[in-house]
């Protein structure tokens, strides 16, 4: 692991982060990929050029530039009055509301790193990424649910957890919990502004903690850094026509790498404004894309299903509409929007793919689109050679550029495994090169790791296998995605159940996870008994066999 002298913009140094090589940042500030500045400069600047104009909208908030660079003022400065200081870790687990972004800019100005977790995650992510994480501060929110009380599992996992020393609570109060608008109005703001004018950060420090969707149980933490984080967004921003003048809308987790390069640090960076919806509400959102005037929306996950089954498009405005993405059938969804539709790729180690509105059909839908940045190589490799495959042949999908993953944070086991001989991140995704325009574009055929998209969530397979596995009713268990018209992917888990005993169902099986302390999400949604698990020539366990299973069981049930 580098040191923090042969990183001269790094002001505070942490350990495990594996930091990107000076002569990598410095290239990258030379060509433009990075942005020399901290994301608090950011919003600084555009605040000043527009304080005025509307920063976020949200269902019962609304702030200008000038009122969201001073909340965020008051709020960081009063975090490092609270005890945080630079280069501590702050749990997070906030939904999709304009007091989230206060949140992470606060964080962002301070030096505080989130570690960008889910209000749906429970004791077994939260406990693992506080320890591996070493978090000392956690934002819980008051009225997300009104089934589960998260400030209570929050108090909880503080008892559990002696490194988490301060709760704050958004959206609501707490005995013995800082409330973060009380710490918001007990900060004047001369005085936040002073007292992070002390505060100095560098543009290679860490902004945030992402989260990697893998195969196994343990979560592991993407380093994302300020100029990196600022540049990687504005190469995306720039990939889909967006600028200053343009109005996103987002209803998906503001936590996820997605929302954050999408909507947050746009709106940081150029002064786009954005509108933040708490829930998925597809008529609500197409009311709000009119009032609103909105010109870019991007569906990771269930909305563009949702969409393409709501038939009353036509009673909706969506003329301002310049450009809708999607993870894929963007052929489908312009064809029920009547506005151009393009499909996406994106991953948190550091790669995004899509095509603008201008781009030839065959690129925006039959394609993932190719990426912002030239500095981005991205070779399609034969896994098991390193070979490189030919134009036209599937490969893994293999990068590395300005924003690629440069080492998951103190995982030295992980990283040993995540990169080529030649150090280019593999994605364990296949993909297949199109030349567009004289340009390589890219369209994904299937994964090589075994896990489940469930509506942009990734679920690890080996990790539900592990605890599905637990149950006393359970001698074996294998989880396969199966086919879902609205989240792309669910899980089926396959179970040998123990001699003279009945497996459970989906219900008792949910309940037993649950109660284990897996998220909810990551509960199987369909049971399938068997005495043996097929098994390939050379004598594996045959999954591909499983699923077809499923599938086609699924299509004739789905049969009048």
């Amino acid at each position: 692991m580098a040191s923090p002298v042969e990183h001269p913009n790094v002001k505070h140094h942490i350990a495990g982060v594996v930091y990107p090589p000076a002569a990598r940042a410095e290239a990258a500030l030379a060509s433009g990929a990075w942005i020399n500045s901290t994301v608090g400069d950011a919003l600084r600047g555009t605040a000043r050029r527009y304080p005025q104009r509307l920063a976020f909208i949200g269902d019962d908030l609304r702030l200008s530039f000038a009122e969201l660079d001073e909340i965020t003022e008051r709020l960081g400065a009063a975090l490092l009055a609270l005890g945080l200081v630079p280069g501590d870790r702050a749990i997070f687990q906030l939904g999709t509301t304009v007091e989230t972004a206060i949140a992470l800019l606060a964080c962002f100005k301070s030096g505080i790193v989130p570690v960008c977790s889910l209000p749906q995650h429970r004791e077994i992510e939260i406990g693992q990424l506080t320890e591996q994480s070493g978090a000392r501060g956690y934002f819980v929110q008051g009225d997300f649910s009104v089934s589960f009380d998260l400030p209570a599992f929050a108090e909880s996992m503080v008892a559990r957890h002696p490194s988490l020393a301060h709760l704050i609570v958004v959206r609501g109060e707490r005995a013995g919990a800082s409330s973060m608008q009380q710490l918001i109005d007990q900060m004047p703001l001369a005085e936040a502004r002073e007292r992070l004018g002390r505060v100095s950060l560098g543009i290679s420090d860490v902004l945030s903690f992402q989260l990697s969707g893998g195969t196994t149980g343990v979560p592991k933490i993407i380093p994302r850094f300020h100029a990196e984080y600022l540049g990687h967004s504005q190469g995306w921003a720039s990939r889909w026509a967006i600028d200053g003048d343009s109005r996103l809308i987002w209803s998906l987790p503001l936590m996820h790498n997605a929302g954050q390069l999408y909507v947050l640090i746009p709106n940081v960076l150029m002064g786009t404004q954005v509108v933040l919806m708490s829930r998925v509400d597809i008529p609500r959102m197409l009311d709000l894309i009119a009032e609103h005037g909105i010109t870019h929306a991007l569906s990771i996950g269930p909305i563009a299903p949702q969409l393409m089954a709501y038939q009353d498009i036509a009673r909706h405005d969506l003329s301002s509409l310049k450009l809708f993405s999607t993870m894929s059938r963007s052929d489908t969804l312009e064809a029920h929007l009547g506005v151009p539709c393009s499909n996406l790729y994106g991953i948190t180690e550091g790669l995004l793919l899509g095509s603008p509105a201008g781009a030839p059909a065959h690129a925006r839908h039959q394609t993932q689109g190719c990426s912002g940045w030239a500095d981005d190589d991205i070779r399609l490799l034969d896994p098991e050679t390193e070979r490189e495959v030919a134009e036209g042949e599937v490969g893994e999908m293999c990068f590395r550029g300005p924003s690629s993953l440069t080492g998951y944070f103190a995982n030295p086991e992980a990283n040993a495994g995540a990169f080529t001989s030649d150090g280019y991140y593999r994605t364990g995704d296949m993909m297949k090169a199109h030349r567009v325009n004289g340009v390589l574009h890219y369209s994904f055929e299937g994964r090589l790791r075994d896990n489940i998209n469930r509506g942009g969530e990734k679920i690890g397979c080996e990790e539900v296998e592990g605890h599905v596995s637990q149950h006393p009713a359970v001698a074996d268990a294998k989880l396969v995605a199966m086919p879902d018209p609205l989240f792309g992917e669910k899980g089926c888990i396959f179970i040998i159940p123990r001699p003279h005993m009945q497996a459970p169902d989906v219900q008792a099986l949910g309940k037993f996870l649950i109660e284990r302390g897996l998220a909810k999400y990551k509960c199987p949604e369909r049971v399938e008994v068997l005495n043996e698990f097929p098994l390939t020539r050379v004598g594996k366990v045959d999954k591909p066999a499983m699923k077809r299973f499923v599938t086609e069981l699924l299509e004739r049930e789905a049969k009048p």
